[in-house]
């Protein structure tokens, strides 16, 4: 070993005109490691998992190609929401985040491959889980983690709290279970009506699956053929119910019926993003709307008040997460394809770190909003009708 560093010394000596013993040992590997961007691979070819097929002839395709940035953008999009996440749950249980949260750390894939297969102007709606989605629309994280915490600098100015933030063409976190999906069925209706060429995504999760107000609002998108993507975002458990203790049918990509469906590897970005690009091409050619089936995992119990264990092992998280996990799936890929290094991956990794505990002292340190601003943001302009407790200029004072 040390003939070898003595060669490679020499060699460098040569280059630089630098007297021999001038570099030290361990400046040599520093050398010798440096890589340039020529030696990584720009672009690779991936087989992925096929989807299962409803009303279908052919689906998504088997491979999907993925460019080095696109790879990067992804991890770093996925990376980040479980780092947020993370800290969400850190500060809810020091009892700075209060209320309803629902986490959202496993089903990472979800949001980064629909995201990446749909168009910015295209819209989105979601349910109660909704941290992940907001990032994605656009939503910095020092927004979200402040909205959580009930600040003034949160993007709902901290009157929404966790389960209802907005973006353009973002509508929000929605509490009531599967309220959204015929919402969602609205927005699509809108976009057929304008002519935009704008679909409308609909998320919903397996336990909202069962809600009646789903089939009506499959019911009226098929006769109309509205540009809409209904996901069942299926992480196998319910409010502490297993899927097959809470449906007679678990094939949620089937319940559109008359409507063609897929089921899809919801832990694995670039399935999800081929079969949202499939879906979203049938919908903007006007053959009505899809029903898919992400199949996910999520990491922590339904909300902060759900151990996540009463109904489920340590165990089978642990497997999920050592045999599934999203991000590190992408990263594994990327590595033994050569299109990125494991210190580029470190590097943003801390980046990432950084910018989520920015984003937490902001969000512990901004202000809350001023008691008689919660009157405001209930009615658009000037109120309609004399609404008895709603007057906006009302005075209020504080009982606490």
């Amino acid at each position: 070993m040390k003939s070898m560093w003595t060669l490679i010394s020499k060699a460098l000596c040569r280059i630089t005109g630098r007297a021999a013993g001038a570099q030290t040992l361990s400046e040599a590997p520093r050398v010798v490691v440096s890589r340039s961007f020529a030696d990584v691979t720009p672009q690779a070819t991936f087989d992925i998992k096929r989807c299962d097929l409803h009303l279908l002839e052919d689906g998504p395709p088997v491979t999907a190609q993925l460019t080095r940035e696109q790879g990067l953008q992804y991890y770093r999009t996925m990376q980040t929401i479980r780092r947020m996440e993370l800290k969400a749950d850190q500060l809810y249980k020091q009892k700075i985040i209060r209320g309803f949260c629902h986490l959202y750390d496993g089903q990472e894939a979800c949001a980064a491959g629909i995201e990446a297969a749909i168009r910015p102007s295209d819209h989105l709606i979601t349910a109660y889980r909704a941290h992940g989605y907001t990032y994605t629309r656009g939503v910095p994280v020092r927004e979200i983690l402040a909205e959580l915490t009930g600040r003034r600098g949160g993007v709902a100015k901290g009157k929404g709290g966790s389960m209802h933030m907005y973006a353009p063409h973002f509508y929000g976190g929605n509490g009531i279970v599967g309220a959204q999906v015929p919402l969602g069925a609205g927005v699509a209706l809108a976009c057929q009506y304008q002519g935009n060429d704008q679909l409308c995504v609909t998320l919903y999760g397996d336990g909202a699956a069962n809600q009646g107000q789903l089939f009506e609002a499959f019911n009226m998108a098929a006769l109309w053929k509205l540009p809409c993507i209904f996901v069942c975002e299926n992480n196998k458990y319910g409010m502490g119910t297993s899927v097959e203790r809470a449906a007679a049918s678990t094939d949620y990509y089937k319940r559109g019926d008359f409507i063609p469906g897929l089921r899809v590897d919801g832990m694995d970005v670039l399935c999800v993003r081929e079969a949202v690009r499939f879906a979203a091409d049938h919908c903007r050619s006007g053959k009505g709307p899809m029903v898919m089936e992400l199949q996910t995992y999520r990491y922590h119990g339904h909300s902060m008040s759900d151990p996540g264990v009463s109904y489920r092992t340590r165990e089978e998280i642990q497997e999920v997460r050592s045999k599934s996990d999203p991000i590190s799936l992408l990263k594994e890929r990327m590595l033994a394809h050569n299109m990125a290094t494991a210190d580029e991956f470190k590097e943003m990794d801390l980046a990432i770190r950084e910018e989520v505990e920015e984003a937490t002292q902001f969000a512990t340190s901004d202000p809350e909003p001023p008691l008689d601003d919660l009157c405001h943001h209930i009615f658009c302009g000037d109120a309609p009708l004399a609404v008895r407790g709603t007057h906006r200029w009302s005075e209020l004072q504080s009982l606490s």
